[in-house]
């Protein structure tokens, strides 16, 4: 099976006959530990967080393999991925989503269905904690309340109001399921405190894990729905990431706050602005892949999937949605 790798320190990264050699460094020609050796047979994609020294000659290499490389820069916002060549591309597909974007109804139907999806399983993790001592019971009235308005809607806006929130009703939760730490107001480039650090750089981890279930399938990731689609985005890798940021993202939070993983000295505290510092990140990224490796058994496959997989299911899901295949119905959770 293969697997993710995470580079977080600066280093230099080279082919070395078929494995992929990286050697940490501080500054150029001044390697800081022995060099590690990977085989490209076992490496699913690499995520960036220090500096990388690389040639052209890696990155064909990379891409001959189907190796996908995403680079976050200091402040732990995703800058960019590199992708292998497209090898699904699909000419049916591609105006199969146009249609599907330019037609208002058809759009409007696909972005309720993830918001939909999103608010549900927004709220299996509110009853989840509810029936575990905490008590939510306002909270969860009160989206249940919003959710009952996204089928009457009939603009893209009013969707992303609702949305919205929808959102902020459920990070006043968070006060209330995370012992040590304090949520306030949701804040974002930066993140003003350390439940915010944690849901920024798991959001970033999650879009990165939609855009690269995309990637593996027939779809442009960037036509979107709920998303407008923008200059220098992959707006349909975040349309997805709404629906499994409370599964893949905010269950790992709690995890790792309530059971002390993660702690005050995981931090970096800056002028107005809180960072995970580097052992942070080791230990949020590790309990990340843990997640994405769980499996469960799924209702129609009859079989144990992961995590990870039922990104990629989504994908072909709403691949038959715009083909007029089968209709698209959101990922709920069932357990």
């Amino acid at each position: 099976m293969k697997k993710t790798y995470y580079l977080f320190n600066p280093g230099q990264l080279s082919r070395k006959d078929n494995t992929l050699k990286f050697t940490p460094m501080v500054e150029p020609g001044n390697p800081v530990a022995a060099p590690r050796y990977l085989p490209v047979e076992g490496i699913e994609d690499l995520y960036v967080f220090g500096s990388l020294d690389a040639n052209s000659a890696l990155y064909n290499f990379l891409g001959q393999s189907n190796i996908a490389v995403h680079f976050f820069d200091y402040y732990e916002n995703y800058t960019g991925s590199f992708m292998p060549r497209d090898q699904l591309l699909s000419g049916r597909m591609l105006m199969a989503q146009t249609s599907h974007y330019t037609d208002k109804v058809k759009r409007q139907t696909i972005a309720r269905n993830f918001i939909d999806g999103a608010s549900f399983n927004i709220l299996k993790n509110l009853k989840y904690y509810h029936n575990r001592d905490k008590d939510m019971a306002e909270i969860i009235e009160k989206i249940e309340t919003l959710r009952l308005s996204i089928a009457n809607t009939s603009a893209i806006d009013q969707l992303m109001g609702i949305e919205g929130n929808i959102r902020m009703t459920y990070y006043d939760a968070f006060n209330l399921i995370v012992n040590d730490f304090s949520m306030g107001n949701r804040t974002k480039q930066p993140p003003q405190n350390e439940v915010n650090a944690l849901i920024s750089f798991g959001n970033m981890m999650c879009y990165s894990q939609c855009l690269r279930a995309i990637h593996q399938t027939q779809l442009n990731p960037v036509i979107s729905y709920l998303h407008t689609p923008g200059e220098r985005r992959y707006s349909l890798a975040l349309d997805l990431a709404e629906i499994f940021k409370p599964l893949l993202v905010d269950r790992v939070i709690f995890k790792v706050l309530n059971k002390k993983a993660i702690q005050e000295k995981h931090f970096d505290r800056q002028l107005n602005r809180c960072l995970l510092n580097p052992s942070g990140k080791k230990i949020f990224v590790q309990a990340f892949e843990e997640r994405l490796n769980e499996t469960i058994k799924h209702r129609k496959l009859n079989r144990n999937v992961s995590y990870k997989h039922l990104v990629k299911l989504e994908c072909y899901k709403l691949s038959k949605h715009l083909l007029d295949i089968e209709e698209y119905k959101p990922f709920k959770m069932w357990w």
